[in-house]
């Protein structure tokens, strides 16, 4: 079902500013954000710039990017920007030509395990990817991703399916990059399974359905703080799944586009990113590492390796290959 979240402040094509009419902005972003996360950055921007009519799209990233290649070939291309968590998509797309150039002022504070070094996407979130577990069911939390293996989580942990979602896809990709397809099957012969999404996989392991999971950071805090049975915790070598943002080239609303990119990035933006429970890409935001959570310059340093232009090209056989395993 197609989630819309809509701040419409200019009413037609005029809005009045100081006794003086000027055309209305217009802004269409694309996100894999959760709804609590991009609904609190519109609200927050609509404050800031309320010269803008903001509309979002919130979906998966495999759900994303299907609409943005079928408006493409159509021609027609209703969003501006675009905002997940699959690093290689952003590198394909700036392959493509489909960017347009734009370094924020803002860039400059970023802290991440990834940067285009031309300009043409900007990370604007550190998303974290622990390991949830029902504390019903394990009493102990795993301390290692070795642990994983062990009888104690036998039938009983899940990945999110990386077909459907963006962070899944990426960690399966760091996880072979760092310990190899080998390991992917050992978790598979220790009865580990594949999931839906990253979210329906945390809510398994809340209702006991599973004794563990590979947990974005934002989705299991938020359970562990509404008060679910479960705990999260981060190996040593940490999955850190930058999610950037791009502007589309040819966009008629590109100066609302560098409006949104550069609060998203400011001190601002980004201090709605970390109260939502997840990493920002800034060292002089506050993070809240009461659940588990790390500073954004320690999670960049214990990051597993990837390179994206690789993965790029491996993305189709990494999804291909871990589903083989799993089922």
């Amino acid at each position: 079902m197609r989630k819309l979240g809509v701040v419409v402040v200019a009413v037609g094509l005029l809005v009045c500013f100081g006794g003086t009419a000027v055309a209305g902005e217009k802004l269409m972003v694309y996100t894999s954000m959760k709804e609590s996360l991009i609904g609190k950055l519109r609200d927050a921007f609509a404050k800031k710039h309320p010269e803008v009519a903001f509309d979002y799209y919130s979906a998966g990233a495999g759900k994303l990017m299907a609409k943005v290649a079928a408006e493409r070939q159509s021609g027609r291309l209703t969003v501006d920007v675009l905002w997940h968590s699959e690093v290689p998509d952003f590198f394909q797309l700036k392959k493509e030509g489909a960017w347009e150039k734009y370094v924020s002022p803002e860039a400059a504070a970023v802290q991440s395990t990834v940067k285009d070094p031309d300009g043409f996407f900007t990370p604007a979130r550190l998303g974290t990817l622990g390991i949830a577990y029902n504390t019903k069911k394990i009493t102990a939390p795993p301390k290692s991703w070795e642990d994983m293996l062990d009888p104690r989580f036998k039938d009983g942990f899940a990945i999110a399916n990386p077909a459907l979602s963006g962070t899944a896809m990426m960690s399966v990709a760091l996880l072979r990059n760092t310990f190899g397809w080998e390991y992917i099957q050992k978790l598979k012969g220790n009865g580990a399974k594949i999931g839906a999404g990253s979210g329906q996989v945390v809510d398994d392991t809340a209702s006991g359905d599973f004794k563990a999971s590979l947990a974005p950071d934002y989705i299991a805090i938020d359970k562990i703080k509404k008060g679910a049975n479960m705990g999260l915790a981060y190996p040593k070598e940490m999955l850190v799944v930058p999610s950037p943002i791009a502007i589309f080239k040819g966009t008629p609303n590109l100066k609302a586009a560098q409006k949104f990119v550069d609060f998203l990035l400011s001190k601002d933006g980004q201090t709605i990113v970390a109260n939502e429970g997840t990493l920002p890409i800034r060292a002089d935001v506050a993070v809240d590492t009461a659940h588990g959570l790390v500073k954004a310059d320690e999670a960049v340093k214990r990051a597993m390796k990837a390179d994206y232009i690789e993965v790029m090209g491996e993305k189709e056989a990494i999804i291909q290959k871990f589903t083989q395993i799993m089922r």
